[in-house]
């Protein structure tokens, strides 16, 4: 039985991914390095900023020192918070579609980005009070595939609902939208929902369930087939 549900942000909820790249193109590009579109969609795509910055620099044969590191996590960030702050990102669907999770379940959120940005993003969405906590980059030593995110969002929801009976690993339903992401939730014990608009659905396949989007969810039948 599904208790609680963690949604992804970042090609979950929001539009983001082509965002991200761009954001990620333009500091890299400082650096004399070329991030192809091909390469962030297939490879790198469900990475936290410091995974991809580390992974791409060690690749080309720069310092991926962790001071490095951070400086170019912080030009991207500034890139990426400039380019969303004046937009509403959200897939089409996807607020209506929590919504209707927050009428029966409490909610989080297990991102990858970094916190500002997630609460941006949720804020200028209407979303931000639906969900009972948010866990960002900055909270975990090991971003998606490791499960510490979600991990970290269950411990969060049993501390902060520790009046209700505690909530196990396998009655979490997590959303996600990559194979970083499904990886993640498998490793934790959780069941997981996959949605196919920034991966192929191969990269899916460890998923308990795949839909193109939250526009194509219908609660109900998700609840049922995932009983």
């Amino acid at each position: 039985m599904i208790r609680a549900i963690i949604f992804d942000l970042d090609g979950t909820l929001a539009d983001t991914e082509p965002l991200h790249f761009a954001a990620f193109g333009e500091v890299l590009r400082a650096e004399g390095i070329e991030l192809s579109r091909d390469e962030y969609f297939t490879r790198l795509i469900g990475y936290d900023d410091r995974d991809c910055f580390t992974i791409v620099m060690t690749e080309n044969g720069r310092g991926a020192e962790p001071a490095a590191i951070a400086a170019l996590i912080a030009r991207k960030a500034a890139v990426y918070q400039g380019l969303i702050a004046e937009r509403n990102v959200l897939y089409p669907g996807a607020a209506e579609f929590v919504r209707r999770c927050a009428e029966r379940f409490p909610l989080a959120i297990a991102t990858g980005t970094l916190r500002i940005e997630a609460e941006m993003i949720l804020q200028r969405g209407a979303l931000r009070e639906l969900f009972v906590d948010v866990v960002a980059a900055e909270d975990v030593a090991h971003g998606k595939p490791a499960p510490d995110g979600l991990l970290t969002a269950l411990g969060r929801l049993g501390f902060i609902l520790r009046s209700r009976p505690p909530i196990a690993p396998d009655q979490c339903l997590v959303i996600e939208d990559t194979g970083a992401g499904v990886k993640a939730a498998r490793a934790a014990g959780m069941r997981v929902l996959a949605l196919s608009q920034s991966a192929a659905d191969a990269d899916l396949a460890e998923a308990d369930l795949i839909r193109k989007s939250l526009a194509d969810t219908d609660l109900d039948d998700l609840l049922r087939r995932l009983k």
